[in-house]
């Protein structure tokens, strides 16, 4: 199993390009389903999320190839509609397949997801809309038969909470559907945004996509596209919070401002500079933090729940209290005992963290428990004295792409074994 070797308490500096957002290129890959003839997407980063959704397309008989951050994929010899086990358990947004390949071919025959175990992300709403849709759903043995035999119609659907997920999956599911669909408290993140405007592109009619409210109006084809995917704003806030635990100045290139707009308000409580022009971002730490004071994750726009475990890795040094409370997922603080190890003062009950700020973290052995986590301990080792010797790394290489190598650039000391 790879590790991170650490030395901290160096200064970045330097500039660096934000990498493709994952939570965007999962589900585009799994429209492409959808579509005739070769899709091209653009900015496809290298991550182990992505290799396990073109396992997952050529498995089903796609054509599916990578080149740098070009991802080109033809559907159009699709021969299956099944996912099995192995690769359902790679990854938690495996379930988006499934409202594509409905959609495609009538049936589907899948397993539950796997991935991090953040406490329950319960895939009832999907399954729930999807019957709304025509979609008749049994369950043997941890295996999902799904059949839709008079195809996907259009429905009224009212999420109970505005799951990413099950919008995504309604909406491959209703792009092709006979007549209109309408998804009221829908998530509006800007992954949903990107993903309807790659279906749009590729003759979809879909309406209010970022707002809660989306309509889509079913086609009876969708053509192949070319499509550049958004930058990954957890990346940039993880980047973001390793300058600030470490008091440097970086520049991060190639953003979109507006995504991280709850983002940069905790950074700036802290005391840190963020410059914005043209899509990139000077961002500037002072040598001691500030407290946030009042950090709650909450669905878009509100501050996001990824972006919870590198922020509360910086907050470990600031200069007094600050008080984070998850909202989102029941587990999301399995990084806090590492934290401790490395010298942090954090005290845990339910679903609020109090931190309270220490004048150093020292380097010790310590292990992740999931993507994000590992890229709070890693914010964390960059800032620490000494040496810390990181392991769970394949969690973080779902989501960070050869980041070991981006804040070497950035003046890290940092090796991976």
């Amino acid at each position: 199993m790879s590790r991170f070797i650490v030395n901290g308490g160096k200064k970045l500096r330097g500039e660096v390009e934000v990498q493709g957002s994952k939570n965007s290129a999962l589900p585009i890959l799994a429209a492409t389903i959808l579509t005739e003839g070769e899709n091209i997407l653009h900015n496809c980063s290298g991550l182990s999320d992505v290799a396990t959704a073109l396992r997952i397309l050529r498995y089903l008989g796609c054509s599916a190839k990578k080149t740098g951050c070009t991802v080109l994929v033809n559907t159009d010899s699709i021969c299956r509609n099944d996912i099995p086990d192995n690769l359902m358990r790679e990854m938690r947004s495996s379930i988006v397949f499934l409202g594509a390949i409905i959609s495609r071919t009538g049936k589907a025959k899948l397993g539950f997801p796997g991935g991090c175990e953040l406490g329950p992300r319960p895939i009832d709403l999907h399954l729930k809309a999807l019957r709304q849709m025509g979609v008749k759903i049994s369950e043997r043995h941890g295996v999902l038969e799904c059949t839709a035999e008079k195809g996907l119609r259009g429905a009224h659907i009212a999420l109970s909470f505005p799951s990413v997920g099950a919008t995504e999956n309604i909406i491959l599911a209703a792009v092709k559907a006979k007549g209109t669909t309408t998804i009221t408290n829908a998530a509006r993140e800007p992954e949903i945004s990107d993903l309807c405007d790659y279906l749009i592109s590729c003759g979809a009619n879909i309406y209010g996509a970022g707002e809660g409210v989306i309509t889509i109006d079913g086609v009876d084809k969708l053509f192949s596209t070319q499509h550049t995917i958004i930058p990954d704003r957890i990346v940039a806030a993880t980047l973001m919070a390793a300058a600030a635990s470490t008091g440097s100045e970086i520049y991060l290139k190639g953003l979109i401002h507006s995504h991280l707009n709850s983002i940069i308000p905790a950074f700036e409580e802290t005391g840190c500079q963020v410059e914005l022009e043209r899509g990139n971002m000077l961002f500037k730490a002072p040598d001691r933090l500030k407290p946030m004071a009042l950090i709650r994750t909450m669905p878009y726009p509100g501050f996001p729940t990824d972006a919870q475990a590198p922020l509360m890795a910086a907050a470990t040094l600031c200069k007094g209290t600050s008080v984070f409370v998850e909202n989102i997922f029941e587990n999301r603080y399995k990084h806090v005992d590492e934290l401790v190890r490395l010298g942090a003062n954090i005290n845990v009950q339910g679903k609020v963290a109090v931190v309270t700020g220490v004048e150093s973290l020292y380097g010790a052995v310590i292990e992740a428990q999931d993507l994000r986590g590992a890229a709070g301990l890693l914010v964390a080792a960059l800032a620490a004295e000494g040496t810390t010797e990181l392991s769970g790394i394949n969690y973080l290489e779902r989501g960070y792409e050869d980041f070991e190598v981006v804040l070497s650039s950035l003046g890290a000391s940092i090796r991976k074994i």
